[in-house]
C-alpha cells in the first residue's frame, strides 16, 4: 500500500479485488489515503456480468459510468424497482440501505467510478469468500 498521506494514486499503487463478475481497484480508502469520510475506485464489470440485487446499509453510493453500457436498477422508497439503461457520462445516486443492481449488457467491459460515503463497503467486499486479492503492481488473472 501507499503512504496513508498520499494524495496522488495510480492503479498500480493499489491491490485489485477480483470476483467472478469483474474487478475493483479502490484508489481512495482509509488503507490507501487515510480517507475516512468516503471511498472511491474503479469497478470493471465483465461482459454480460454484474452485481446482483444488494444494498449498503450504512453508505450512500454514487456510480459514474465511464465507458461501456449497462442496466442499472435502483428501488424507490416503496421497494419498487426503477431501471435505466446507462451510458458513458450517466450517473446514479443510491441512498444508503437502498437495494440496487448493475448489469453489463454489452460485449465490452463496463467501467464505473464508484464512491461510497462514508467508506466501509469496500472492506466488506474484501472479506467475501469469492474475493481474490491481487497485490499492487501485479496483473490479475482468472
Amino acid at each position: 500500500m501507499t503512504d496513508p498521506k498520499t494524495r496522488f494514486i495510480s492503479p498500480d499503487d493499489v491491490e485489485t479485488q477480483v470476483f467472478d463478475w469483474g474487478t475493483i481497484k479502490w484508489q481512495s480508502e482509509v488503507r490507501v489515503t487515510g480517507a475516512t469520510s468516503s471511498t472511491g475506485g474503479l469497478v470493471i464489470l465483465d461482459p454480460g456480468k454484474g452485481h446482483a440485487r444488494h444494498d449498503h446499509p450504512g453508505s450512500d453510493e454514487i456510480l459514474y459510468f465511464v465507458s461501456g453500457e449497462g442496466d442499472q436498477m435502483i428501488e424507490d422508497e416503496d421497494g419498487n424497482p426503477m431501471e435505466r439503461h446507462m451510458k458513458p457520462g450517466d450517473m446514479a445516486y443510491i441512498p444508503k440501505g437502498t437495494f440496487h443492481s448493475t448489469i453489463n449488457t454489452t460485449w465490452e467491459p463496463l467501467r464505473i467510478l464508484a464512491i461510497y460515503t462514508p467508506g466501509g463497503p469496500e472492506a466488506f467486499l474484501r472479506g467475501l469468500p469469492d474475493c481474490v486479492i491481487v497485490p499492487p503492481g501485479k496483473l490479475p488473472t482468472r
